[in-house]
């Protein structure tokens, strides 16, 4: 099974709510798209700073579980601090591009960078996911 077909095989019923779809994913870099409906915006039709953050929290725990040791029982977010840069209009897409940092035994470190389907940086994500 491929690292794409792993990330799409699991339940996430929080990604999928949000309507997060994952494109593509190696060891080094889990990409991933999310429309920015209505629902998820705040005043002027722009994406909400929560929905951004939960974005980037499902595409880093993805890409932590396909990186995680044989003998590990699963993964948590342990901490998460978002910069945000840019807005994104309502109808648009955004786009997460999650690399490693740090890859340890026990943690392991994510960087998740948003941004709209142009390329316009909307928000830097960097969280800590514990190894169960």
């Amino acid at each position: 099974m491929t690292p794409l077909e792993k990330i799409n095989a699991m339940k996430m019923p929080f990604a999928e709510l949000k309507g997060v779809k994952f494109i593509e994913a190696e060891k080094d870099r889990v990409v991933a798209r999310m429309p920015v409906r209505p629902d998820l915006c705040t005043l002027g039709h722009t994406i909400h700073g929560g929905a951004l953050m939960a974005f980037a929290d499902s595409v880093g725990a993805a890409a932590t579980v396909i990186n995680l040791p044989d003998d590990a029982k699963g993964t948590t977010t342990i901490e998460s601090k978002t910069n945000f840069i840019g807005g994104a209009s309502e109808g648009t897409t955004v786009v997460a591009i999650a690399t490693p940092v740090h890859r340890g035994r026990r943690t392991q470190v994510w960087q998740t960078r948003l941004q709209t389907e142009e390329g316009k940086l909307v928000a830097i994500v960097t969280q800590t996911q514990m190894v169960l």
